[in-house]
């Protein structure tokens, strides 16, 4: 005898985990917003949103990011699909009866260029890693894994170099790794002669005075020089 399958009914959400580098004081920072209705209200969460008919998911987390911050650089990645059942109130019988899907996004953003859209909205702000409330949802879960994967996706890609300006030092690009992975991660000696190595950073010539040290060379991303190592298992620290 056949079993008769009974399909769920979904509604898809975007959760983005944004999270913000500020290198000034060594913080990594992540954007929270105060859910303003139920369930959950008064209670910080990932920025998110309903699809809309006709959006796709990419265009839903990009207006995520248009609703909250003001930035030009940022690098934007689909993380993950949260599906448990049970993880939105809302699914309950005596609620909407709705399985509520979300499919998260990951961003990167530089702190000093960020600027949050505070005329339009409220109860939003960055809180550092290490500081994360409890969340609503499933939010902390999904932070988490967005966390792991920044820090792996630094580690093996160039994705510093879609979030940092053009010309930049290599006292910048360190600062860069060290506030998303800690001190202990590579002493600067080691790092520098690593990057150079590779063969993808150019020198522009063109040299930087800040405060009382000594000029700092910049150096601009080279795409063309990293495309033949883009399929390449590589560990840039």
């Amino acid at each position: 005898m056949n079993k008769t399958l009974i399909l769920e009914d979904f509604k898809v959400g975007v959760d983005n985990v944004i999270f913000s580098v500020d290198t000034e004081q060594n913080r990594l920072l992540v954007l929270l917003v105060k859910r303003k209705e139920e369930p959950f209200i008064n209670t910080w969460s990932l920025p998110g949103t309903l699809v809309q008919k006709g959006e796709s998911l990419e265009d839903a987390a990009y207006r995520i990011l248009a609703e909250k911050i003001l930035v030009e650089n940022l690098y934007l990645e689909q993380l993950y699909s949260f599906g448990e059942p049970e993880r939105d109130p809302r699914e309950a019988p005596d609620s909407y009866n709705i399985r509520y899907l979300s499919v998260s996004y990951f961003a990167i953003v530089r702190f000093e260029e960020a600027e949050l859209i505070t005329d339009r909205v409220t109860g939003i702000a960055w809180y550092p890693i290490d500081q994360i409330p409890d969340l609503a949802f499933d939010h902390n879960q999904i932070l988490d894994y967005g966390y792991r994967r920044l820090k792996n996706k630094l580690e093996y890609s160039p994705v510093a170099f879609d979030v940092l300006p053009e010309l930049f030092t290599l006292g910048d690009l360190y600062q860069f790794y060290t506030t998303i992975l800690g001190e202990g991660f590579s002493d600067y000696s080691n790092f520098r002669t690593r990057l150079l190595k590779l063969g993808f950073l150019y020198d522009t010539g063109v040299k930087t005075s800040r405060g009382a040290g000594r000029p700092a060379s910049l150096y601009r991303f080279d795409a063309e020089a990293f495309a033949p190592l883009k399929d390449k298992p590589l560990v840039f620290v």
